[in-house]
């Protein structure tokens, strides 16, 4: 069986509506009336005395029949009065059920239909007001403003759910995801086109002049070994003659020599070469199919190497690491950043007419589908969840709402009373 929800204590303008103040207010009433009555049997024999009596017993009188009144119809929409079992008392008690469902229909009706939120949201400007929370300065007192507030709470949650999750498992998670749209992706002829691209707009200058330079290196890193290849080559007659170190000595100049051209010469014939050459694999790389399909088996290995798996696993965690250092940090600057790209969109938000309509299209839509789809949902559970309150619960939540006021009936039932008494004693004493 449901347990039943505890109540909680109602507000109303930031100041809670306890149970103790209601009952504080019925005090009040009640010992209005126990004064009334006082007043009306001190009085009843002292009428003749003077004709002023007659004015204050007139009054007692009708203020303790208007208070009983009163008090008598305050106390039937809650319980029975005097625990007596008196017809058409305890009404809200009795009709709890009924009270759900006028409930969840008047929420549905004026809240919850498509057509109410578009009309309501239509005079909405969802955006401007979220631009001017997000710039709002400070109030007097507040030691940090609503961008602080947000960021260094999103920062926290941040930290806290990499903390909480799985390094381990969470890094192979997003690793499998990335392989796998990895490999649903052909790469080959997005790099042809790239590739392409890069030369039309002359973005591949760099890219051959730093080969040139990786070669440059490379044939000074081993230019001893280049020395060996070439005294094995040549004829034993040249070694002999001690040339094949001559050789060598020109092979290496001349290859120095000709990629220092080709590094400072633009207009080099072997740079014009190394151009055709990434043409042509830029065109197999979009239209060979042979090319293509070497190029994406190289990829599969890639990703099923388990040296890359094991790479990747260590940039996730130094990732991990370093944003839930920075998060926890105020001084690595997150939070700063956090707060200027906030504030950056409140401007925004503010200035930007084009994207204030779009934020609040989408916001309105968004909106009116939950409505569509979940209005029914959203009022059923407001119906179940206060059919399922017991009969002291709803009572008590009630009265806690708006049983202050009801005291208030009694208390100006009893004024009235009294004043209509005092009338009615002028009427039938003076005018009659």
């Amino acid at each position: 069986m449901a347990s039943t929800p505890t109540p909680r204590p109602l507000t109303f303008g930031g100041e809670p509506l306890t149970a103790d103040r209601a009952r504080r207010m019925r005090w009040t009433a009640t010992g209005m009336l126990a004064a009334m009555a006082v007043i009306f049997f001190t009085t009843h024999g002292l009428v003749g005395d003077h004709w002023a009596w007659g004015y204050v017993n007139s009054f007692a009188e009708a203020a303790m029949v208007g208070g009983l009144a009163d008090w008598f119809a305050v106390t039937a929409l809650f319980r029975h009065p005097l625990s007596l079992p008196i017809p058409h008392t305890a009404i809200i008690p009795k009709n709890k059920d009924r009270i759900a469902d006028t409930m969840a229909q008047f929420l549905q009706e004026n809240f919850l239909t498509p057509a109410v939120v578009a009309r309501r949201m239509s005079n909405m400007n969802v955006a401007r007001a979220l631009g001017e929370f997000l710039t709002m300065a400070p109030e007097r007192g507040e030691s940090s403003d609503p961008r602080s507030r947000i960021t260094s709470g999103a920062a926290e949650l941040l930290a806290e759910v990499l903390e909480s999750l799985d390094p381990e498992r969470l890094g192979n998670q997003v690793r499998s995801g990335l392989a796998g749209q990895i490999a649903k992706l052909e790469i080959a002829p997005l790099a042809g086109r790239m590739l392409e691209s890069a030369m039309v707009d002359r973005r591949h200058q760099p890219l051959i002049d730093g080969f040139v330079r990786w070669a440059g290196l490379t044939i000074e890193d081993n230019e001893e070994t280049l020395r060996e290849i070439i005294h094995k080559r040549v004829a034993g007659v040249l070694r002999w003659a001690g040339l094949d170190k001559t050789i060598s000595s020109n092979v290496l100049d001349g290859l120095y020599k000709l990629l220092a051209e080709v590094l400072v010469d633009p207009d080099h014939p072997l740079r014009f070469k190394i151009e055709e050459g990434l043409q042509k694999l830029g065109q197999d790389l979009q239209h060979d199919p042979e090319t293509r399909a070497r190029v994406e088996s190289l990829k599969i290995e890639l990703l099923e190497n388990p040296a890359v798996a094991e790479w990747w696993l260590g940039v996730w965690e130094r990732a991990r690491l370093s944003l839930i250092r920075r998060a926890r940090a105020p001084e690595s600057g997150l939070g700063q950043e956090m707060r200027k790209s906030l504030a950056d969109l409140g401007h925004a938000l503010q200035q930007d007419e084009r994207l204030q309509h779009q934020i609040n299209r989408f916001a309105r839509r968004t909106l009116v589908g939950i409505a569509t789809r979940y209005g029914g949902q959203i009022v059923k559970l407001v119906s179940e969840t206060v059919k399922r309150w017991d009969a002291t619960t709803i009572t008590g939540r009630i009265e806690s709402a708006v049983g202050r006021d009801l005291q208030f009936i009694r208390i100006n039932g009893t004024i009235v009373g009294g004043l209509v008494g005092m009338t009615l004693h002028f009427i039938t004493t003076v005018v009659m």
